[in-house]
């Protein structure tokens, strides 16, 4: 098995996770940690996967945001009829990811298939996907078909990856290993079986329950709190004389919150309880303020640190850039919606 520090030396300066890193993933199932036992996966509780999630951020952000978005992807087996999703995940190497957005259309044919176009951005890992997910508008001879009240339906795909032509267009400064890029579909001809509705379940768990918003938060926060922990680490090499005890009690006081949290959210859903929108709207203020706290921590840090922290060769440089990208995720940017499923956006 790999170590932390052989992980670290081998993701410095990467454009991509390598072979020998995805294969200790694949390996171990760590992709699968939310997919149910009934399928082959870990089925992880929800404090059990975020502290997993947590330690994989902190040995490197993009590793740890690939694993966090394709892991919460193949959260979408739940969603799936449970024939298709034990075929699906009876390979280890499975795994899901794509895009939030609503980028193109899918048109119904006779046989009850569709056939899908369009263009989609931000898919984290598509260098390692085996299946990417898309959502795109319901058609019938070109027109879009409405639900009841007049609205365009919108439904969730899921097709193989030879079905896609990746667009290699990650341009930021930070998360450049994560494989984030667009993705483009031809006349992919999908059967209905692998679509699905993504708040309809064919399982019967306790995550099926969890608000999504407050999933999103959970995940992405702990990737924060994660790299947020690594900065720390690289900081003292450049200064040792730094003070970071404060900063690093903070991030061990918000880790411990954000586990309590779950741990509260997880036994009202086993109680069978509604999580309120004023509960929900109260842990997403909370998530909101803890990374524009985190990033004024780490800007002060950083000021102090001198030019060493600036070379673009370095660890402390490269922690900067992902924290500082992760962090326009829309989800703490107030342009959040229930179909940005885990999208690096800008």
């Amino acid at each position: 098995m790999l170590s932390h520090k052989d992980i670290r030396n081998e993701m410095l300066g990467a454009s991509e996770v390598s072979p020998k890193i995805m294969s200790a993933i694949h390996e171990q199932r760590l992709l699968q940690i939310w997919v149910p036992k009934q399928y082959g996966g870990l089925g992880f509780r929800l404090n059990e996967g975020l502290k997993l999630l947590f330690e994989w951020a902190k040995i490197d952000g993009s590793l740890g945001w690939m694993l966090t978005l394709c892991s919460g992807a193949n959260f979408f087996s739940r969603n799936l009829k449970p024939n298709v999703a034990s075929t699906l995940f009876a390979n280890p190497n499975t795994c899901f990811g794509g895009s939030g957005m609503i980028g193109g259309n899918a048109e119904k044919q006779n046989d009850g298939s569709y056939i899908i176009n369009g263009l989609w951005h931000f898919a984290t890992g598509t260098p390692h996907l085996s299946h990417f997910t898309l959502n795109a508008k319901l058609t019938d001879n070109g027109n879009p078909l409405l639900d009841e009240s007049g609205t365009e339906i919108i439904r969730s795909f899921v097709i193989l990856k030879d079905q896609v032509e990746i667009i290699p267009n990650w341009k930021s400064m930070g998360m450049k290993a994560t494989g984030t890029y667009s993705f483009k579909v031809n006349n992919a001809k999908v059967s209905e079986d692998y679509s699905f509705v993504y708040d309809e379940f064919f399982t019967n768990d306790v995550l099926d329950k969890i608000p999504f918003r407050i999933f999103a938060d959970f995940t992405l926060l702990v990737n924060y709190l994660g790299m947020a922990a690594h900065f720390s680490e690289e900081a003292i090499k450049i200064r040792p004389h730094l003070n970071l005890s404060l900063f690093n009690q903070n991030i061990e006081k918000q880790k411990e919150k954000l586990m309590c949290f779950a741990n509260e959210i997880e036994v009202l859903l086993n109680d069978f309880e509604l999580i309120s929108s004023e509960k929900q709207a109260e842990i997403h203020s909370l998530s909101t303020a803890l990374v524009e706290n985190l990033s004024h921590q780490i800007l002060e840090i950083y000021f102090q640190l001198g030019l060493k922290a600036t070379h673009t060769d370095s660890e402390i440089y490269q922690i900067f850039c992902d924290y500082f990208t992760a962090t326009q995720h829309s989800n703490f940017r107030n342009e959040f919606n229930e179909h940005d499923f885990f999208r690096l956006s800008k």
